[in-house]
C-alpha cells in the first residue's frame, strides 16, 4: 500500500499516520510520483540486510554462557545438530533437529529444562535469550527444579526432545530464535514440551511468541505465560493442544522463591 507524501503540510495531512504509530508492518509508503521514496527503499534494503544477518550469524556461545553463569544456572552444556554448517542447516532442517552428540549431559531428572538455540536468528537469542532466562528464574518460586541449561547451534525446535529426554526432565522449554521478516529480526519464541522425547508432534508442544521488547513481548510476560502452561501441563500431564493458555499476563512480575538446582 503506497500513499502519496509530496504535500509540504506534512504529517497533518497524512492519513496513515495515525495507523502506523500501532504496527510495524510497512503501511502507506512514502511515494514520489509512481515510485517508491529513495528512504523507503533504502529502509527495505536494510531490514533485508537485517534479516540475511540475523540468519547467517553465528550465536555467541561465549557470552550465552557468561550470563548463564551470572545467573547461577551453570555454564551450560554447548552441543550441535548434525548439520555440518549453515548452508547445510538451511537446505536440511531435517538435520537441525538431531544432535550430532549430547556428550557431558547428565540424566538428573529435574522438573524443567531450558535449552537455548540460535533457530533462525542468532540475533535474538544474543539480545533477549539471557534476560529472558533471567525473568523465568525470578518467576520459580522454588518448588520446582531446573537443570543446567544446554545451548544448541544449527538448531531446530524438535532438537529439544532430544535433550530433553537425555536430562530426564518433566516439561523442556526451547528458547529460539525466529524466522526473520521485514519488520522484526530479532525475535524470539519459547516451545514448551511436556514429557519430551524424540518423535514428538508439533502439536504436542506450545508456543510463546512475539518477545523482542520493547515492540514485543516483554521478558516479564512471556515468562508470566510459561509458568502458567507449565502448571497447566503438569496438572494435564501432556502440552499441545489440548493445553491452553489461562494467564492474564501483568506488566511486572514479583520475584519468585529463585532457582535451586536438582540434587
Amino acid at each position: 500500500m503506497s500513499a502519496d507524501r509530496s504535500d509540504p503540510a506534512g504529517a497533518s495531512s497524512d492519513p496513515w499516520s495515525g495507523i502506523r504509530a500501532l504496527t510495524q508492518a510497512r503501511i502507506g509508503l512514502r511515494r514520489t510520483g509512481y515510485a517508491l521514496s529513495t528512504a523507503e527503499v533504502l529502509d527495505f534494503q536494510a531490514a533485508h540486510a537485517a534479516a540475511r544477518d540475523a540468519v547467517h550469524s553465528p550465536l555467541p556461545v561465549g557470552d550465552i554462557r557468561s550470563g548463564l553463569e551470572r545467573l547461577g544456572l551453570g555454564p551450560g552444556h554447548h552441543v550441535t545438530s548434525r548439520a555440518a554448517d549453515r548452508a547445510e542447516y538451511l537446505r536440511r532442517p531435517d538435520l537441525g533437529r538431531v544432535p550430532s552428540a549430547l556428550e557431558g549431559i547428565e540424566h538428573r531428572g529435574a522438573d524443567i529444562g531450558i535449552l537455548i538455540a540460535d533457530g533462525l536468528s542468532a540475533t535474538a537469542v544474543a539480545e533477549h535469550a539471557i534476560p529472558l532466562v533471567e525473568a523465568l528464574v525470578r518467576g520459580n518460586d522454588g518448588t520446582l527444579t531446573i537443570a543446567e541449561p544446554v545451548i544448541a547451534t544449527q538448531a531446530r525446535v524438535a532438537l529439544g526432545d532430544h535433550v530433553g529426554a537425555a536430562l530426564g526432565v518433566e516439561t523442556m522449554l526451547t528458547i529460539i530464535g525466529e524466522r526473520p521478516g521485514l519488520s522484526v529480526a530479532n525475535s524470539l519464541s519459547v516451545y514448551l514440551t511436556h514429557r519430551p522425547t524424540p518423535g514428538r508432534l508439533d502439536s504436542e508442544r506450545n508456543c510463546i511468541s512475539n518477545i523482542h521488547p520493547p515492540e514485543g513481548q516483554s521478558y516479564q510476560a512471556a515468562a508470566h505465560i510459561v509458568w502458567n502452561l507449565i502448571g497447566g501441563a503438569r496438572a494435564l500431564g501432556a502440552s499441545g493442544v489440548a493445553l491452553k493458555d489461562t494467564s492474564s499476563a501483568p506488566a511486572e512480575l514479583t520475584a519468585g522463591g529463585g532457582y535451586r538446582r536438582p540434587e
